[in-house]
Parts: C-alpha cells; structure tokens; sequence
C-alpha cells in the first residue's frame, strides 16, 4: 500500500464515527459525589496551551497504568510493562468536562490513523471504571482504555490543561504532547508518531473536528 511508510504490507484503517457519541451533559446520571460542573470552552484568540513540564522527559517507572477490562477496573501494570513492546499514543480525557467531550470524536480519528502501527493507541480516562465506561460508550470496545481517577498519568507527564494528546516512546519518554484542542499541535504529536513508527501521519483538523480551544484544569 502506497499510503504506508512501513514495508510488512499492512494498511492503516480508519473506523466510522459512532451513531450517537457520548457526551459530557450525559454524565449528569452518574451517582458520583464529585462530579463536578461542566466547564465552559475558552474562546479567546489566545489557544494555545504551555508545554507540558515533563516533556522530553522519562516518566517514573513505579508508574501504573490500569486497564479497562470488560466494564471493570482490570490488573494495573508499571509504564514500563506497557512500553515493553510498543510505543503509546495516549489521548487523555477528563470526563467531568465539556472539553474532553467536544474532542472525542476527533480524538478516535486521529487515534485510528496509527492502529496497527508500533504504537498502543489509547485512550486514558481521568476516572473510575464505571465512569470512564459511561463516558466513552463505543469507544470503549474500540480502543485500549485507561482509567486514572487519581491523575497520576496526568501528574508524572506535567499536564496542566485537558484534553491532551501525549506520545511516549518505548523508553518512557514523553516524546511529544499537545494540550487543549489546537489542531496544529495535535498534528505535530501525529508527525512525531508517524516519525518514529515509520507510519503515515494525518491532517488535522480533519472534517467535522471543532474549532480550537483551550482545555480544562488538568488536575480537576
């Protein structure tokens, strides 16, 4: 395939959007006490998010990342378990927000480009099972998820602002990452992955992605 930088013969694939995507509004059923109010989008000229503070940076190997397995909490392995192999592109969320639920959509596209490239996409939910669950909808039978209600993804990789787009090579370094929802940012962290993988990158925006905005408090 032309399309494709690699040389195993494979093709990157991309996945339809689903009928009806999740959204942050309908959270509001979810019998957690901290909820808390959905935030309103920046819409200032300004939409460009700092650097994270980590970046170029390795994160701690008593690092652990939990899956979602099944609805459910699965066995939390160390950073460095999951980097054993392959690479992670990790778009990270915040459920509670509005900014993490315009992104959504948009973040699969991206997130589909590299499947089946030498990176685990993934997407890494600052929240419990049931939760991150409500909030995905399809998108968590599509993806490798990633619960992290205590934020300690997002404090180890220097977060400040949700969502983000974050890549860590094999060696547990924060490659590139992207804050907020600033599509040339977001392209950048594409190209890196591309880059690195050997894989074809992908516009963004792409149709139908939203304007740019800032994100949310990182930490809540």
């Amino acid at each position: 395939d032309a399309s494709r930088q690699r040389t195993s013969g494979c093709s990157a694939t991309t996945i339809g959007s689903p009928d009806r995507p999740p959204h942050a509004q309908e959270l509001g059923c979810l019998a957690r006490a901290s909820l808390r109010s959905l935030a309103v989008a920046d819409t200032t000229p300004d939409t460009a998010a700092p650097a994270p503070s980590r970046l170029g940076e390795k994160l701690p190997a008593e690092l652990v990342l939990t899956p979602l397995v099944d609805g459910a909490a699965g066995t939390g392995r160390p950073i460095m378990e999951w980097l054993a192999t392959f690479h992670l592109a990790s778009v990270v969320l915040d459920p509670y927000t509005n900014e993490s639920s315009w992104v959504l959509k948009a973040a699969a596209r991206v997130l589909e480009q590299f499947r089946g490239s030498d990176t685990r996409i993934n997407l890494l939910v600052t929240a419990n099972a049931v939760d991150a669950r409500t909030f995905l909808g399809p998108y968590a039978d599509r993806f490798l998820v990633f619960c992290d209600p205590d934020r300690n993804f997002v404090k180890a990789a220097g977060l400040t602002e949700l969502p983000a787009f974050v890549f860590t090579r094999v060696d547990g370094v924060i490659a590139a990452a992207a804050q907020g929802w600033n599509p040339p940012e977001w392209e950048a962290v594409a190209d890196a992955i591309a880059e690195v993988c050997w894989w074809t990158s992908i516009p963004v925006p792409g149709p139908g992605d939203p304007g740019p905005f800032r994100g949310s408090p990182a930490l809540g």
